[in-house]
């Protein structure tokens, strides 16, 4: 990746660290300033230990700095905002007086972002194009803020196995099933009904096969039917008209009548005798 297009991605975290082996690997340590000064933050004279400002821009996560702002510890911290993380030794801690509070954003959210961030001795000395955040302990910070070019993702080549290259979606239509009822004595007898069944199983299926319905095969076909020896003759039973004059429509309260039972001998063995 060439470096104006690292310099144009925007930063996803600003954090403080004691020196480089506490530094994460994918952050960059600001060890000197703009101006040839050593850039480590002490709190008082005598203090062999100190810290560093640190930065990533790691868009893996999805977010990204929008803003950055310097507050004392009188200030409330903006909203939105949060404090930068620390990576401290055990013995080594922060000064609390001034801290550094940053905006994050996801990076689709078209905001603008800040590019870059520099640290300068406290002096005259004016960086152009980058805002001035304020001064820490003797070092003014800096921060460059404007749009980014977004990353372009690479696809990565997936691996296929054998088995999955030789499947095909042209492969063609599976053969419709058929009823496996022929014997050699030669066709059973099927009723009119399974005849008119037959027809219509046979549309089905061409309309699979057309493309035309893609839901047509269900787990009935191919299974064959034919009616039992014993009803063969009844459905070619005609009802006589007497028959049907004898049935009597039965209303509601013919029916509560009918069935009408007051419980009165269930609800006396319950009662205890005395």
């Amino acid at each position: 990746m060439s470096s104006s297009s690292v310099q144009n991605r925007p930063i996803s975290a600003i954090a403080w660290a004691s020196n480089n082996s506490t530094c994460p690997a994918h952050f960059t340590m600001i060890a000197t300033t703009e101006d040839g000064a050593a850039a480590n933050f002490t709190r008082g004279f005598g203090l062999k230990s100190g810290y560093f400002l640190c930065y990533s821009k790691d868009l893996s996560g999805g977010m990204m700095v929008s803003d950055v702002q310097v507050i004392s510890d009188k200030d409330v911290i903006p909203h939105g905002y949060c404090y930068i993380p620390e990576f401290m030794e055990s013995k080594s801690s922060v000064w609390k007086k001034k801290r550094v509070c940053v905006r994050i954003v996801p990076v689709d959210s078209g905001a603008t972002a800040v590019l870059d961030i520099k640290v300068t001795a406290k002096s005259k000395m004016m960086l152009p194009q980058y805002t001035c955040l304020g001064d820490i302990l003797g070092y003014v910070l800096w921060c460059l803020k404007g749009t980014f070019s977004s990353p372009v993702p690479q696809v990565k080549p997936r691996s296929l196995s054998i088995d999955m290259r030789q499947l095909s979606l042209e492969a063609a239509a599976p053969l419709p099933l058929r009823p496996n009822n022929q014997t050699s004595q030669g066709q059973p007898k099927v009723s009119r009904r399974r005849s008119n069944l037959d027809r219509t199983e046979t549309d089905r299926t061409e309309k699979v096969h057309d493309g035309s319905s893609i839901y047509g095969i269900t787990a009935m076909d191919g299974v064959p039917f034919a009616l039992h020896p014993k009803f063969e003759n009844r459905v070619i039973e005609k009802v006589s008209i007497s028959a049907l004059d004898n049935i009597r429509i039965k209303s509601l309260q013919d029916i509560e009548n009918e069935y009408n039972y007051t419980f009165a001998v269930e609800e006396a063995a319950r009662i205890p005798r005395s």
